[in-house]
């Protein structure tokens, strides 16, 4: 239940081209308290609730728990959220081992695209697609409950 993970932002939008999968995505937060998030999910047609705990200093890892809920569930549970939906577009590209999410945000956040990477230790080397900018792991402002509160379009 501990999630390794690294995050870039995207110079280009070639990823699309090399994607096997979309889903758009609506999320929002019941509670987005830097000790623990709690977010509502819609992806696809499917509903979701997930605990996050604190990142580590270095932003590589942290606790996180994900049940899948019924839609319809997760529909009323964001009625309830803190002000401040996310709306994107996930893609997911596989690269070398590994499967890149990258995620195209609209709304208040519109122009911002961020690729994630899952990791199975801190240490473990990936191959960086051509489209990978800057890394932006452990930046608080990049977290989806921070995009929430404080969107990229008041930057």
């Amino acid at each position: 239940m501990i999630e390794i993970e690294r995050k870039f932002l995207v110079t280009s939008l070639h990823f699309k081209q090399e994607a096997f999968k979309k889903a758009r995505i609506i999320q929002g937060f019941l509670n987005t308290h830097k000790e623990r998030t709690v977010r509502v999910r819609i992806k696809a047609d499917n509903g979701f609730i997930t605990v996050k705990g604190q990142s580590k200093e270095d932003g590589l890892s942290r606790f996180e728990w994900e049940k899948e809920i019924p839609k319809d569930e997760a529909e009323a549970l964001l009625k309830l959220c803190e002000p401040g939906v996310i709306d994107k577009i996930r893609y997911e590209i596989k690269v070398g081992n590994h499967t890149f999410e990258v995620d195209e945000f609209y709304g208040d956040n519109e122009g911002l695209i961020i690729a994630e990477v899952e990791l199975e230790s801190e240490n473990e080397t990936f191959l960086k697609p051509n489209w990978i900018g800057g890394e932006v792991t452990g930046n608080i402002k990049y977290y989806n409950s921070q995009l929430s509160k404080n969107p990229y379009n008041t930057w």
